[in-house]
């Protein structure tokens, strides 16, 4: 259970961490003021930022294929923290989006999928 949602979650974080190697749009959604987007160190960026949702990406992809439901939750935290870092990147630097309100479904989302994993972990242990 939760599986597919990660699945799912694993196949988004692929595809957006496939498009960041075209475009740093998506690196700067939320203020791109003074920032040279043609320039190398936008491009630099653009690739790190892509190729940490690619890693996540894949890794949630094994979990999710394995179905280990303890490697499933953490991965699933591990997600999830980095989308608290983007909405408080946000608030605390005053530059709110739509690209934060993806980050706050994405994270409920998430939530909704830990608490479900921790559920299940808990009641198959308890069976034990």
């Amino acid at each position: 259970m939760g599986a597919h949602r990660i699945g799912l979650l694993s196949l988004a974080n692929i595809a957006f961490g496939i498009s960041g190697y075209f475009s740093a749009d998506a690196l700067f959604q939320n203020n791109a003021e003074g920032i040279d987007l043609a320039g190398t160190a936008a491009h630099l960026a653009g690739y790190e930022f892509a190729a940490r949702n690619l890693a996540i990406g894949l890794a949630l992809m094994i979990v999710a294929l394995k179905g280990v439901l303890e490697s499933l939750a953490i991965m699933t935290i591990v997600r999830a923290l980095v989308e608290v870092q983007m909405i408080l990147t946000a608030v605390f630097t005053g530059h709110l989006s739509a690209g934060i309100a993806v980050a706050v479904v994405i994270l409920v989302l998430e939530v909704f999928v830990i608490k479900t994993l921790v559920n299940v972990i808990a009641e198959r242990d308890r069976v034990k």
